[in-house]
């Protein structure tokens, strides 16, 4: 047999073959030099970096009014408006402050209707919205029914003043006023009012020429519970000529604002990646999203689902940790984060709304279901925007797994047995990957509260995943495909022998060397095949990473490598096959995953929405096995390379120092977990328990309640704060929305700063009992306007909730939703808003008084009343005061306020 030489043993695998008269002498080296494969983890860390970079870090040059005179978008300008807002405070339904804000909105707009062009007609609109009812059902609306009263908006009309067709077809751009009560809001949603603001100034010069009316919706009741899209989008005259929705959103503080949910009708998305200057999107961002990995909801819902609009939803999500605390704020605002948006905003409403083709009517119908062909879209490195459509997708993907299968069946037929074999093999190699990449960084996550003062030790310092993580993984994934490669290696070196009987045995041996790397590698295509079928399957936006994943590097590999003859010697794998067949998903994916991550790692401080219901272990077990995956998906190429080459040794020892290095600075706490600007979430709540029925007479409980949505005990909180707290499981808080099994509480002056009088009363008018029976019962919220009634669904078949002494029913008897056995009522309004309402429950037929816990005789209550204010007392103050730096309260729809009020109702009254 003759071979001719295969290159150089400095950068692959080499063969060499020496011959004579007598006979042939080969000579075989199957070796690859470990100063290749360093220099490709360079490659990829430092490419990945700077993808990610140019990505999600490069913004645009803040502008002056001067720079883009009246027509264009200014930075400066903008940022005025952030810094007004943000130095209001907190302002959150129903305060002063709120009440400031929408004075300072509404003079801004007073002052852009004036200085509008001529030709161009501003109509602006107060708007007050009445009561009403949000009877969602989808994500996180299931179970609940969100109740509204005394809301106002601000909504602005610009449309040409001598086309008055216009009117009749509007594009809305949304966002909202309000704030949590814990954040002065610079992010969310500041910001994105700055941004409306400066874009209705530019818009109001440039509407002369427009064939759609735009109006601008600065709304409020979002963070209760997207109650301000709904009241206009239900009471407001405009909302009928509303053809296309755009709401503006933030889950952190500035940076790039991306599109994350675009659709159904795919005209928005493909217009703006026409018309946007800098394009920002990717529909991996909109997949997590619906999956409800993430725990939110923004107004672009109520528009899709209840008025079956179309549109873009934009979020600012850069430092997301940050997201509904204190560190919300101007100073964390990154320079060019509005520019970015305002310049790509403006664009896109000067080319749509100059468009006779805006599409018109529903674009799902009564369900939310879209029957429109849907668009997926991604942006490469923030300048260009790839759109393309589901229909053309499922022909692409269709036609590669086609094409894929023939390519597949034709290699394993003319390779016969030994080939199915060697994929048989190839195929445990991933699956053993698999197993020690997640398995070696779950022991991590099992370790690590075990280590650190903190179960999620990395949230203020997210670049040690990489080491505490990322190193045990890829060692993992490494250890699991080499033990799959030395069983590939015994299998082929005995099909060798026996094929290639004159062979010396070495030779023989480093044959089956080389061709278990290209096995290795053909593993890695067939990983994301499989996964292309999954995706192609289910109708995931995000399967085109697969069919990139895919393709390129089979591209590669055909082109320089393949081979469908069996009777041909293996080859050594060229370094240059990896740098083609890597370098398009490596550009299309890298910066997705950092964000992706990073995210991730932000959202672990509101990770526990019912504190203490959860192992201290589960963040970590979410990020490793997150950061696990992605090493096995994106390095199984890569790692293919290494088994024949002098980079297993250093593999292993620099894995090991990052991760030794890591987790050292971790227990020595060099790297403190939460610092002053990437704070943990605790809340302190004044607690005024009722317990049983209001109509028995009994003794109130207070105390001050310390608890946390950031996994871990509160011991070193505790410590600093004193104030006689005790901390434990012994005493779980219900706070109807959700329950507290793990905090702190002290009883030490919780008897002062409320008074008796504003204790919520929940009385029983009059009871009907019978087969169809009927309880009347009337509930006094006192001086509360946000309150939250929950209502034993095993024991209520259905009920209807009106204002005292008005006519006006709130909730209307109909189907209701449940979660767990009750049906919520989230009830959140204005200063005006009422306080007495009336409620009448339809018990079920067959009630039996199933309500009891599983895990004790307690019996559930028939009602369970939370009401909510806004009040500080001084025992609450002095806690507040002796905070650590490192912690903010967190505010949501669903927690409490500073002062708490429970009372309930048995199913005995």
């Amino acid at each position: 047999m003759r071979q001719r030489s295969k290159g150089s043993a400095q950068s692959k695998p080499s063969s060499r073959t020496e011959t004579s008269n007598s006979e042939d002498t080969v000579v075989l080296v199957a070796k690859r030099s470990k100063y290749v494969i360093l220099a490709l983890f360079v490659l990829v860390a430092y490419g990945t970096w700077s993808v990610y970079q140019h990505q999600f870090l490069n913004l645009p040059k803040p502008l002056g009014a001067e720079e883009v005179g009246k027509r264009g978008f200014s930075e400066h300008e903008a940022i005025k408006h952030v810094k007004a807002l943000t130095q209001l405070g907190p302002h959150p339904v129903g305060s002063d402050a709120l009440d400031h804000a929408l004075q300072y909105v509404l003079q801004a707009t007073e002052t852009i209707k004036e200085k509008a062009h001529w030709e161009v007609d501003v109509e602006l609109d107060l708007f007050h919205a009445k009561s009403g009812a949000n009877l969602m059902v989808g994500g996180l609306f299931k179970g609940k029914t969100l109740v509204y009263s005394d809301l106002n908006h601000i909504v602005l009309r610009i449309s040409p003043k001598y086309a008055s067709e216009a009117t009749e077809n509007a594009i809305l751009v949304s966002s909202h006023i309000d704030t949590v009560f814990s954040a002065e809001g610079a992010g969310d949603c500041s910001s994105c009012v700055a941004v409306m603001l400066e874009l209705a100034r530019g818009v109001s010069q440039w509407a002369h020429g427009f064939k759609s009316a735009v109006i601008f919706l600065f709304n409020t009741g979002e963070e209760e519970g997207l109650n301000g899209a709904h009241s206009f989008i239900t009471q407001h005259p405009w909302s009928d000529t509303v053809t296309m929705a755009i709401d503006l959103e933030a889950m952190g503080v500035g940076g790039k604002s991306g599109i994350f949910q675009a659709g159904p009708q795919p005209w928005a998305i493909e217009n703006f990646a026409l018309a946007a200057k800098y394009p920002s999107g990717q529909i991996v961002a909109q997949d997590v999203f619906k999956s409800g990995a993430i725990k939110s909801a923004t107004d672009f819902q109520v528009y899709q689902e209840l008025a079956g609009l179309s549109g873009l939803d934009f979020a600012y999500a850069d430092n997301t940790a940050v997201y509904h605390t204190k560190n919300d704020k101007l100073k964390l605002l990154k320079p060019g984060s509005l520019q970015h948006l305002g310049e790509n905003m403006l664009a896109f409403l000067l080319k749509v709304a100059t468009s006779a083709h805006l599409p018109k009517g529903k674009a799902t119908d009564s369900r939310g279901k879209s029957g429109q062909d849907t668009a997926i879209y991604f942006d490469i490195l923030g300048a260009y925007m790839v759109v393309f459509r589901q229909r053309f997708a499922r022909m692409l993907y269709n036609s590669v797994i086609l094409q894929s299968i023939l390519i597949w069946t034709t290699s394993l037929f003319m390779g016969g047995y030994s080939a199915m074999v060697s994929l048989a093999l190839s195929s445990l190699s991933l699956i053993l990957m698999w197993i020690c990449a997640i398995g070696f960084s779950l022991l991590v996550a099992f370790v690590l509260p075990l280590v650190s003062s903190s179960p999620i030790p990395f949230v203020s310092s997210p670049w040690l995943v990489v080491g505490l993580f990322g190193a045990p993984a890829v060692l993992g994934a490494f250890t699991g495909q080499h033990v799959g490669y030395l069983i590939l290696v015994k299998y082929l070196t005995k099909t060798f022998s026996r094929r290639n009987v004159n062979l010396p045995f070495v030779v023989q041996d480093d044959l089956a060397k080389l061709d278990a790397e290209r096995w290795l590698f053909k593993a890695g295509l067939m990983q994301w095949f499989v996964l292309l079928i999954v995706g192609n399957f289910y109708k995931i936006g995000s399967s085109y990473l697969a069919l990139v994943w895919l393709a390129s590097p089979a591209f590669a590999y055909g082109l320089l490598e393949a081979t469908l003859s069996p009777a041909r010697l293996p080859k050594p794998l060229k370094t240059v096959t990896l740098l083609i067949g890597l370098s398009v998903p490596f550009l299309l994916s890298s910066g997705i995953i950092v964000h992706l991550v990073a995210t991730l790692i932000g959202s672990a401080v509101r990770l526990e929405r019912n504190p203490g219901s959860n192992p201290e272990w589960l963040g970590n077990v979410i990020i490793a096995v997150l950061i696990a995956a992605i090493a096995c998906l994106t390095l199984v190429y890569l790692l293919s390379y290494i088994h024949i080459s002098g980079a297993k040794v250093p593999l292993i020892t620099v894995t090991c120092i990052l991760f030794g290095i890591s987790l050292t600075m971790v227990q020595l706490g060099v790297v403190p977990p939460f610092t002053e600007d990437t704070a943990r979430a605790v809340n302190v709540v004044h607690v005024v328990d009722m317990g049983g029925a209001n109509d028995k007479k009994q003794e109130p409980v207070s105390r001050i309640s310390l608890f946390s949505t950031t996994p871990g005990n509160l011991i070193k909180e505790v410590e600093q704060i004193g104030e006689g707290f005790v901390c434990g499981t012994d005493e779980p808080l219900d706070f109807v929305t959700f329950s507290v099994k793990y905090g702190c509480w002290s009883d030490k002056n919780a008897n002062i700063g409320w008074h008796e009088l504003d204790i919520p009363l929940i009385h029983v008018e009059n009871d009907t009992k019978g087969d169809n029976r009927v309880t009347h019962v009337s509930i006094d919220t006192k001086v509360s306007t946000r309150w939250t009634l929950g209502i034993n669904t095993d024991e209520i078949e259905d009920f209807h909730l009106k204002g005292a002494g008005g006519p006006e029913e709130l909730v209307p008897i109909g189907d209701k939703s449940n979660a767990d056995g009750w049906h919520i009522i989230q009830f959140s309004g204005g200063k005006k808003a009422p306080r007495k309402f009336s409620l009448t429950l339809f018990w079920a037929n067959n009630h039996t008084h199933k309500s009891q816990k599983k895990d004790s005789n307690t019996e559930q209550p028939l009602l369970k009343l939370r009401t909510d204010v806004d009040r500080i007392t001084s025992p609450t103050e002095t806690v507040l005061k002796k905070l650590p730096q490192w912690c903010s309260l967190f505010g949501k729809s669903t927690s409490p306020l500073t002062l708490a009020f429970l009372s309930s109702l048995s199913i005995d009254f």
